[in-house]
């Protein structure tokens, strides 16, 4: 049952992606960046109801005060990255415009990428090197500037439930350091029901804690980083304690 559901699920992206992401192009040049993105929240809201309604897959927010208590502030969050569920789900359930940082080469995925590079996010190139953190915190302290909010995976890269973690890059609380804005951390239990790399969807709720959140002033990057790291891992054990049960071998298979 739960391949099939999978399948249908993958089928009904299939449908309504492309479509979507050509009803963008027709649109945006008539659209300001704000309309573009309520725009392209309808896709992630659609995404979020099949996952939901076909493979089974709820959610529930907790500390979604958190984030309501900073809508005219300057915003960095910085999450903890298992599947691509959140990456859907964050642009519908966050109460402000999101910012994602990318690197420029997902622009060239067909659909997906040309549809994101009609909006206002941040976009890297890494070959630039140390020069590219630069771009990076000029095109944040703008869309900060603008009313937005900027998400970032400290983590790097979509790890399994319960597996230890990778060191937590810095580049988000360096961000925040650098353009004066708060930080939200949070952490979301999205791999055990939407693995990474994995073509199977299983049942289950996913949870979103939102923390509280933490002023960058006199603070250093590090100090930072290190701040989130703490809360985010702590909180993970808490919301998804069965998964850290688990060995790394258990939690891998």
């Amino acid at each position: 049952m739960t391949f099939i559901r999978s399948l249908l699920f993958a089928l009904y992206l299939v449908v309504l992606t492309p479509p979507y992401a050509c009803a963008c192009f027709i649109v945006f040049p008539f659209m300001s960046a704000e309309r573009r993105f309520r725009f392209v929240r309808g896709w992630n809201w659609l995404v979020i109801w099949a996952a939901r309604g076909i493979c089974g897959i709820g959610y529930r927010i907790e500390g979604r005060e958190h984030m309501d208590a900073m809508l005219d502030k300057p915003v960095v969050l910085l999450s903890k990255h298992q599947s691509a569920w959140e990456t859907i789900a964050y642009v519908a359930l966050v109460p402000k415009p999101l910012c994602f940082v990318f690197k420029r080469e997902l622009l060239f995925v067909p659909f997906f990428g040309w549809a994101l590079g009609m909006l206002k996010m941040v976009h890297i190139n890494r070959k630039e090197g140390p020069r590219a953190f630069a771009s990076a915190a000029r095109q944040g302290r703008q869309r900060l500037a603008e009313g937005a909010w900027i998400i970032m995976f400290p983590e790097g890269t979509r790890t399994r439930a319960g597996l230890e973690r990778p060191r937590y890059k810095s580049g988000g609380a360096r961000l925040a350091v650098e353009t004066g804005a708060w930080v939200i951390p949070m952490a979301v239990s999205s791999g055990r029901h939407w693995p990474r790399n994995s073509f199977l969807k299983h049942p289950g709720t996913i949870t979103i804690s939102i923390g509280a959140p933490i002023s960058s002033a006199n603070k250093t990057a590090d100090v930072l980083n290190q701040e989130v790291e703490k809360w985010v891992e702590a909180e993970m054990r808490r919301i998804d304690p069965e998964s850290y049960r688990r060995t790394p071998r258990e939690a891998a298979a």
